[in-house]
């Protein structure tokens, strides 16, 4: 009896961490980003100081490395530039079927892992970065940084929100709850929540900040209506308080979650639930459904 090949992982679902002998930067075709997104991993130890129930690393391995090598990185992030400008990565058999419209490279994001903001010296390694893109001759490209938001507070992350500022940054804020309770199910952090939305609210008011928000199916259940309407109050607070929010992204599961009773919510719901986000608080809203369907309002 013949054995069948397994089945190939679609393109945006396939957001490994490792890309050949790299060890800190991987390239990923992401949807939010609108195509080839570098990313940069500041937490290879696998520490964070969320463990989301959704989260899609695997923490049953023990991590192949524990720190992070600067140089190596820095090294790795010059050919991982010099692989997507010249073309080079659409050889490789994971980009091979991407398609045109998406093999431009659109950012460099920092995420990983874990949590980039935890990283010691924050500031300093977004500085590194930026005089890589330079020296590669890609002043312009943006940097992304995706983050729970919780160390916001920290003088450290301060000064590197604001080098991102200063070198074509966007920060990409995670808030998907409404109620305390939610938030701890979800996240299953002792940070409490309104020191989130208060790290939120405050760098909102210096620039705008793009909101992340997963929702998803909990033992088969879907976000509770009063989920929604408190987590649409946060964004409206955010707003009244002077912060300044870009888009907000509305999205589900795409690969494998940390817990089985996770499942992905259907585009028709997220649809629901992005519109309305724009209803409430006249935001421009995009949403990515579990097999590659999108939308957007405003």
């Amino acid at each position: 009896m013949s054995r069948s090949s397994p089945t190939p992982v679609p393109y945006f679902a396939d957001h490994a961490r490792g890309f050949e002998s790299f060890r800190f930067v991987y390239p990923v075709v992401s949807r939010r980003s609108g195509g080839i997104s570098l990313g940069v991993n500041l937490n290879p130890d696998k520490v964070c100081n969320f463990d989301c129930i959704y989260c899609q690393v695997d923490r049953t391995r023990a991590p192949q490395e524990r720190f992070v090598d600067l140089p190596r990185l820095l090294q790795e992030l010059e050919q991982g530039l010099e692989l997507v400008l010249g073309g080079r990565l659409f050889e490789h058999p994971r980009f091979a079927q991407v398609p045109q419209q998406l093999r431009t490279l659109q950012d460099m994001a920092f995420s990983g892992d874990g949590e980039p903001t935890t990283y010691s010296n924050f500031d300093q390694i977004i500085q590194q970065c930026v005089e890589v893109k330079r020296r590669a001759g890609v002043p312009q490209l943006k940097m992304v940084l995706i983050t729970n938001a919780t160390m916001f507070h920290r003088p450290v992350v301060q000064r590197g929100l604001r080098l991102l500022d200063e070198n074509q940054g966007e920060i990409w804020a995670k808030l998907e709850w409404g109620t305390e309770a939610y938030y701890r199910l979800v996240t299953q952090s002792s940070i409490p929540m309104n020191r989130v939305l208060q790290n939120i609210t405050e760098a909102a008011r210096e620039r705008p900040l793009v909101i992340q928000s997963l929702f998803m199916r909990i033992h088969g259940q879907e976000p509770p209506e009063e989920e929604i309407a408190g987590y649409c109050g946060h964004l409206e607070r955010i707003l009244q308080g002077g912060g300044q929010i870009a888009r907000v992204q509305v999205y589900t599961v795409a690969r494998p979650p940390a817990q089985r009773f996770v499942e992905p919510l259907s585009l028709e719901t997220l649809a629901q639930i992005a519109q309305q986000v724009h209803r409430r608080c006249g935001l421009a809203v995009q949403w990515f459904g579990p097999h590659g369907a999108e939308g957007q309002l405003g």
